[in-house]
């Protein structure tokens, strides 16, 4: 809200792939995002976190899934889609619900409300928007992976 004499603010707005994740509504920077497709067969990897769906081979190379409606505790949810993102040690295929397409997000809605970004989440979630009555989740970077999900890939032969 502008007060009397102050400037107007500049409205933030970034481009994001909009999608479900089993209730939840997310949204990915888009320039996060390397291509989506639909989901490949999964293989289970042994030693990792439940959010990990386990490990597809995509275009000629095997990549772990993570399921992010499970991640985001939303609980695990039948992937419609495989989003793939570049990691630090390689690529990663995000198994979500149905893509709502390319939308402008207002950045603004990024700081989100305290409660809900606090402790492990906040390492997930950049804020809280909505889009008409519905919470939105702005999430930051899906570039970090832990050791585990790694080891246990390339001892399932990802490189």
């Amino acid at each position: 809200m502008r007060q009397y004499g102050q400037a107007p603010e500049v409205e933030a707005v970034m481009t994001a792939l909009v999608f479900r994740a089993g209730p939840l509504l997310c949204a990915l920077r888009l320039d996060e995002v390397v291509e989506t497709m639909r989901p490949r067969e999964t293989l289970p990897l042994a030693g990792t976190p439940a959010f990990v769906r386990g490990i597809s081979v995509l275009r000629g190379v095997p990549t772990p899934v993570i399921d992010v409606s499970r991640l985001l505790g939303g609980g695990p949810a039948e992937p419609e889609r495989f989003v793939t993102v570049h990691t630090e040690r390689g690529a990663v295929a995000l198994a979500t619900g149905e893509l709502l397409g390319i939308h402008a997000v207002d950045t603004d809605a990024a700081g989100g409300h305290p409660a809900l970004l606090g402790g492990a989440s906040s390492r997930l979630v950049a804020g809280v928007g909505s889009v008409e009555d519905e919470p939105l989740l702005l999430l930051q970077s899906m570039r970090t992976v832990p050791d585990e999900v790694w080891e246990a890939a390339a001892a399932a032969g990802a490189p």
